[in-house]
């Protein structure tokens, strides 16, 4: 008999969903009419869409970094870098192909029955890289957030098609390959425009985007949007990150309160801007990582992303996050311009140890580094 929870069965139902890997997917193959309580997000957390405006900016097309437009190319992304700290981009080198293909994998997997995803739990995993999981931090929640996921890390080409799943491992694998490229011809620009020199710059974003992470994510159809979040209000802590979205979307981004008013930003301040998906695009976000390097000049933007009921719909992340042990804090040649650094020197591991021990909470997770 599938099992019923009521509001009060809360260690039940995270045992279900966390402990025994049934995810939000298998709430919902229960045929639920309502969101349980554990789900239900206090009021000032929950994503009211007539409360935010569309990005309305266009592309960058990245291909004009390779042209007589290379300049107005460089001048978009750091453009969108200092202000909102996201942007969508085309002409990437990665083949439109490739990510219907990915999208697709990512839906074979999700829809595959609870004991083939929960070989890759926690504590259960073939490999230490890869791990299925649902919210994002459910022990210390206080509601959980409407999303399962899983997560690949990558070490090297044979330890991924060894133990990947074996339904996305191939297309994730080409993904990542495909869109590395891309993210450091992204930061040749945004490090040279810090100060940094050529020579220096190399070794640098190689520390940079060091560990390689590949997330999918399926956020389930909800009968009860307006309560949920498919993902709470963070900031990334890598470098980049580079997303894929399907064509339903739900990813929102807040506008800083310090950005300068001359950028023009589509939105107020404070304001939250939904980032509409576009056919063939990916979208680019800075992280924690490098708004410490530009001693605040990039933004981390704050983003969140909210369910539907219509339809189950899934995203594909790719995190470049820094060597364990490399040093992060402003660089000089900022400080230099600046006069004070905003941020101390962290290790970077001790700063992912304090991001991942705590559940979602806006860009609190750049306390840990602020002087």
């Amino acid at each position: 008999m599938a099992p019923i929870f009521n509001d009060g069965d809360s260690h039940d139902l995270f045992n279900f969903v966390v402990r025994d890997g049934y995810g939000v997917k298998g709430l919902v193959d229960l045929g639920l009419s309502r969101v349980p309580e554990r789900y239900v997000q206090p009021p000032k957390e929950r994503i009211e869409k007539s409360d935010a405006t569309s990005h309305q900016e266009p592309p960058i097309d990245l291909s004009k970094l390779d042209g007589p437009d290379c300049k107005e190319a460089a001048e978009e992304i750091v453009r969108a870098a200092e202000t909102l700290g996201f942007f969508q981009v085309v002409n990437h080198g990665v083949p439109v192909e490739l990510l219907e293909s990915l999208k697709n994998a990512a839906f074979c997997f999700f829809e595959q029955a609870p004991e083939k995803k929960a070989v890759f739990l926690k504590g259960a995993s073939p490999c230490p890289y890869v791990k299925y999981g649902t919210s994002f931090a459910p022990e210390k929640e206080i509601a959980f957030e409407w999303k399962d996921y899983i997560s690949m890390v990558y070490t090297n080409d044979a330890d991924a098609l060894s133990y990947w799943p074996q339904h996305c491992k191939e297309v994730a694998l080409e993904y990542l390959k495909t869109s590395i490229n891309m993210v450091k011809r992204i930061l040749e620009v945004l490090i040279a425009r810090l100060g940094v020199p050529v020579e220096d710059s190399v070794a640098l974003i190689d520390a940079l985007v060091d560990l390689k992470m590949v997330n999918m994510n399926f956020y389930p159809a909800c009968p009860n949007p307006e309560l949920t979040v498919g993902v709470g209000r963070h900031s990334d802590m890598g470098t980049l990150t580079v997303l894929l979205q399907d064509g339903i979307g739900g990813l929102y981004v807040k506008v800083e309160e310090d950005v300068d008013d001359d950028n023009n930003i589509a939105g107020s301040k404070g304001q939250w801007m939904e980032i509409p998906p576009i056919s063939g695009a990916l979208v680019i976000n800075i992280g924690d990582t490098l708004q410490i390097l530009s001693n605040g000049r990039y933004k981390s933007a704050e983003h969140r992303v909210r369910t539907t009921s219509t339809q189950s719909r899934v995203s594909v992340p790719i995190f470049t996050i820094s060597k364990p042990k490399q040093m992060i804090g402003p660089l000089p040649q900022v400080v230099e311009k600046d006069g004070l650094p905003r941020y101390r020197e962290v290790v970077f591991e001790d700063y992912m140890n304090n991001f991942f021990g705590n559940a979602h909470e806006g860009k609190k997770s750049l306390d840990f580094a602020k002087i």
